[in-house]
């Protein structure tokens, strides 16, 4: 379901869960909140703010007294999304990607509310799981190849651990061209696997190769169209022959 933006003369103002410039699916453990206000569908101020803490009924309180209207999230439980309705704060869940498209897509009426992305028994605020969605939504895949790997080339070993690879070698299939990206998240505290999911489906790439990849991260995968493969060992050079000789 799209989600309007205020009607004209109105202003709003609204706060994006963030982790290193992506939607975070935790939203009471995210890193930051972006906050946005906006007025007849331009933007007038944008700016981020750390999170205060993850306590019970803390966060809807803070946020409203800032003046919050909406919160944009990939997860929230139903807990909190009651305490947020209480302060006639909106809730957009089950979002995804990069916080500067997410703006763009809010400003233009395109944005939609998702599955919940946020597999596991949220603490503090929510009390209680998240729904555990199974359902996909289809999007387009890029036409790339992307391999988990522990080095810079494709004559590294295949990286079991997709959230926490080291590297990712973003193959042209066509060309045999390929870019390095490393990692920004295996450090991460938590929410590592999502976090990467986001950061390779906007690579342009089409199937993931890797040792094992979680549920939350394959979900968020899965929703952009990207096709997970598991339990790949060996050079990432091997890997990529293997594959494209069984779909030729």
């Amino acid at each position: 379901m799209r989600k309007k933006i205020p009607k004209k003369g109105d202003k709003m103002k609204v706060a994006i869960s963030t982790d290193q410039g992506y939607v975070s699916a935790h939203f009471g453990r995210c890193q930051s909140y972006t906050i946005v206000e906006i007025k007849e569908g331009q933007m007038l101020s944008r700016e981020e703010i750390p999170n205060p803490g993850h306590q019970p009924g803390f966060l809807p309180q803070y946020l409203s007294e800032k003046g919050i209207n909406c919160i944009i999230a990939g997860g929230m439980g139903p807990r909190a999304q009651g305490l947020f309705a209480q302060k006639n704060i909106e809730t957009i869940i089950g979002v995804q990607g990069a916080v500067d498209e997410i703006i763009e897509k809010f400003l233009r009426q395109e944005l939609e509310a998702g599955d919940d992305l946020c597999g596991h028994q949220h603490e503090a605020e929510a009390h209680s799981p998240c729904d555990n969605h199974t359902e996909e939504i289809s999007q387009s895949a890029g036409t790339k190849i992307c391999i988990t790997s522990d080095g810079t080339d494709l004559s590294s070993e295949v990286d079991p651990k997709f959230g926490r690879a080291r590297y990712f070698l973003i193959v042209d299939p066509h060309s045999m061209d390929f870019e390095v990206i490393e990692n920004p998240n295996i450090e991460a505290a938590h929410g590592a696997g999502i976090q990467t999911a986001q950061l390779i489906a906007s690579k342009n790439v089409g199937t993931v190769l890797t040792g094992n990849c979680g549920p939350n991260a394959q979900r968020v995968l899965q929703s952009s169209g990207i096709e997970v493969i598991t339990n790949v060992s060996g050079k990432a050079e091997d890997a990529l022959s293997k594959y494209r000789s069984e779909r030729d």
